[in-house]
């Protein structure tokens, strides 16, 4: 891996970076990316899959945390005309200014450490304005919670959020020695395309409660914000058990029983 020889990779920013060209080619192709599309990039890192990027949409806007790359993405991107890489934090920056950076149709693609997955993809999930698709490599532990399916054991809040927002898959896995440098646990790459839901933000403050204490059943759980008797009758009227825990409900069960209880 030659190409990074010369940099100072930084572990508080999760840099594992990728270099094998059939497997980024593939996450090109795993977002469906073509001349039309704008795409986000999370995470530019030493551009490798930008590049893959920059030769296949329309447009690449790609945010980079670490400051210490722009030398080397300048050189890279110097005759590139679509691209623009913006160095600042995704996760603190205004909705307003995405808009003005991508307009409001867009696709993600992103590498993502695992410390700041879930509210990059709570983020997106979000925006008044989201993406179509988002495809995000992540370790392969976390794929698989992203796409835990109810009665799974990795299903919890943030699985039941994902079904909520997105059909969701595991399109390809990855082996951790395609990584420079090798991290210690293999990857996948995940993609998501969004659907409307027409869920308010009490539904998910409701799915929180019901997750809070998983060894805990459903109505243990909602009973510290809910009447008990009331938990147990709309339970009763799903005919689901008054024993049942939240892990074995699916996003549609969960939100008959929010419009029962509240």
């Amino acid at each position: 891996m030659s190409e990074y020889r010369e940099i100072n990779f930084k572990k508080k920013f999760g840099q594992n970076f990728l270099s094998d060209k059939n497997l980024l080619s593939s996450i090109v192709r795993d977002a469906s990316i073509t001349k039309d599309d704008v795409v986000l990039e999370i995470g530019a890192g030493a551009g490798a899959l930008t590049e893959f990027l920059v030769s296949s949409a329309k447009k690449v806007v790609s945010f980079e945390v670490d400051n210490e790359l722009e030398k080397v993405l300048a050189a890279k991107f110097s005759d590139s005309d679509n691209i623009k890489i913006v160095y600042e934090d995704f996760l603190k920056v205004e909705e307003q200014e995405l808009y003005s950076l991508l307009g409001c149709d867009f696709k993600v693609v992103a590498n993502l450490p695992y410390y700041i997955t879930s509210p990059i993809i709570t983020k997106l999930c979000t925006l008044k304005h989201r993406p179509k698709v988002i495809v995000i490599m992540v370790q392969k532990e976390v794929g698989e919670r992203i796409t835990a399916r109810a009665g799974h054991s990795d299903y919890g809040y943030f699985s039941a959020f994902i079904s909520a927002n997105a059909e969701s898959k595991v399109v390809r896995n990855v082996n951790r020695k395609m990584f420079t440098p090798v991290p210690n646990v293999d990857s996948c790459i995940v993609r998501l395309d969004l659907k409307d839901n027409g869920y308010n933000q009490d539904f998910f403050e409701f799915l929180k409660q019901a997750f809070k204490m998983k060894r805990k059943t459903l109505v243990n759980n909602l009973s510290a914000s809910f009447d008990k008797t009331k938990v147990i009758t709309a339970l009763n009227s799903l005919k689901l058990d008054n024993s049942i825990r939240a892990e074995a409900i699916d996003i549609e069960q969960f939100y008959k029983l929010y419009e029962l209880i509240s």
